[in-house]
């Protein structure tokens, strides 16, 4: 654990938080606002791909958002938030909403340049930041050092506190053994991914929705109940953030790097992980994606981890431990920190019921995670291989389902601790790789809002009329439909 903290202490020390909150300033500025000017357009595209039906190639708009969200929407949102709130005190919540904001421009930019280097396998897409990073960027060792930290973070670190998670709440809230919930999580895990891409993509398509609209109304619902705290709860989420509250003096730096820690965890904005699902749809135009992804950082950090957030704050059901180890809020006794605080929350208003709701909401949560996470290390190990070689793939799923099995009986300090290694290192090759290479993205956007402007109103994309290079499936996919 010592060596695990060390590694995790280099990975997200000062110069991260600079490169996740300087990115995503960075795009902000050279997008002019798009996450918050083209919110509309963002909606719109959304609703429209919940309509849009079948596609023969690739999947959906709508089911690659599923996807993404999928993978978003996962222990971050209630583990990683009552993490947050524990170690970096209640400020850590505006942080997040910060990384969330300017973290919608980075998804844009990461998620379109997937799109525009996409190459196709079959009737299905693969791309990601391996794809862009070779073939935009011209590097084929940090493409190739991206693929092999993915492998091995979605191979086995990013599972675990997935699984961990759920044999937590499930005990907590059933007593079911851990080890039981692992190995059931197993058979659910192959009965799904044996399936492939698009029954993964049909699972999220279904499963999303409707595990974040129930867990938005009740989290609605108990901040209702106790509608008068929440100006005190605004309040001291933001004096908290700024080192004005008394109570939290000298957390600052803890509450922005725990913020940014978990931000980025929860929204993976930057971590180079929805690019691969956003490289899986079949579009007409890279910046339709790029746009309907960027949405997808809002749904899960301004929705889903707010909801927590608040329902735990407003409810008093937390704590905070200082950088020294010891309490400096100590509301709930000597738990352990995770999904226990969120059931706490619920449990206040439904009494029993509540544990049982957020067992069931993490189950859905972190399954649909590892379901979407287990494609993006697929689509690296495609990458390297060059091709979709079978017997590599099936070494994978089973060497996935021991990393679950693991996950769920193991302490949640180790697990959170291989996870952060793992965001890390692909955040860190990511977010320099998009920061060097990003032009595509822009003459992307540029384009689609000409069209958009003259009045078309599903734009097309032309890589050789914008002067962009080795965009080689929409050449190819230009010239069949120009014969």
């Amino acid at each position: 654990m010592d060596i695990i903290n060390k590694i995790n202490a280099l990975l997200w020390s000062t110069p991260m938080l600079a490169l996740v909150l300087g990115g995503g300033l960075f795009f902000t500025f050279k997008t002019r606002f798009m996450q918050i000017r083209l919110i509309k357009e963002m909606s719109s595209l959304m609703f429209s791909g919940i309509k849009g039906g079948k596609t023969e190639n690739g999947v959906s708009s709508f089911q690659a958002l599923s996807m993404s969200v999928a993978s978003r929407v996962g222990t971050g949102n209630i583990a990683g938030v009552a993490t947050a709130i524990a170690l970096g005190g209640p400020g850590a919540i505006f942080w997040m909403w910060v990384v969330a904001i300017l973290g919608a421009a980075t998804s844009f930019v990461e998620c379109t340049l997937s799109q525009i280097y996409k190459v196709k396998h079959g009737n299905e897409f693969r791309g990601g930041p391996a794809y862009y990073l070779e073939r935009g960027l011209k590097s084929k060792v940090l493409a190739v050092f991206f693929a092999v930290a993915t492998l091995i973070g979605y191979g086995w670190c990013l599972f675990t506190p997935q699984s961990n998670t759920i044999a937590a709440s499930m005990n907590q809230a059933f007593g079911i053994p851990v080890a039981v919930s692992g190995a059931v999580l197993c058979v659910l895990f192959a009965v799904i991914i044996f399936g492939g891409v698009k029954r993964i993509a049909s699972f999220a398509e279904k499963v999303v929705p409707f595990m974040a609209i129930a867990y938005i109304i009740v989290s609605i619902i108990i901040i209702v109940a106790n509608f008068k705290a929440i100006p005190s709860v605004i309040a001291l989420i933001v004096k908290s953030a700024f080192n004005a509250e008394t109570a939290f003096a000298g957390m600052i730096g803890s509450a922005i790097s725990w913020g940014v820690k978990r931000g980025i965890y929860s929204n993976e904005a930057g971590q180079g992980t929805a690019p691969h699902a956003a490289a899986a749809a079949d579009v007409k135009h890279p910046a339709e994606q790029g746009l309907v992804q960027a949405l997808s950082v809002y749904i899960d950090t301004l929705f889903v981890c707010s909801a927590t957030a608040f329902m735990i704050l407003i409810t008093n059901k937390y704590n905070v431990i200082g950088p020294d180890g010891e309490f400096i809020v100590n509301n709930i006794g000597n738990i352990d920190i995770g999904p226990v605080y969120t059931q706490l929350a619920v449990d206040s208003l439904f009494t029993n019921w509540g544990s049982m709701f957020v067992a069931v909401a993490v189950f859905f949560f972190a399954f649909t995670s590892i379901i979407a996470a287990y494609y993006y290390g697929e689509t690296n190990l495609v990458y390297l291989l060059k091709k979709e070689n079978k017997n590599a793939i099936t070494v994978l799923r089973f060497i996935v389902m021991g990393a679950v099995f693991f996950g769920a009986v193991k302490t949640s300090s180790l697990i959170w601790g291989f996870a952060d290694i793992g965001v890390g290192v692909m955040a860190w090759v990511n977010i320099i790789g998009i920061l060097i290479f990003h032009k595509p993205a822009l003459k992307a956007l540029e384009d689609y809002e000409k069209q958009k402007s003259q009045g078309i109103n599903k734009p097309v994309f032309d890589p050789v009329k914008l002067g962009i290079e080795d965009a080689d499936y929409w050449v190819v996919n230009n010239q069949q439909k120009s014969v």
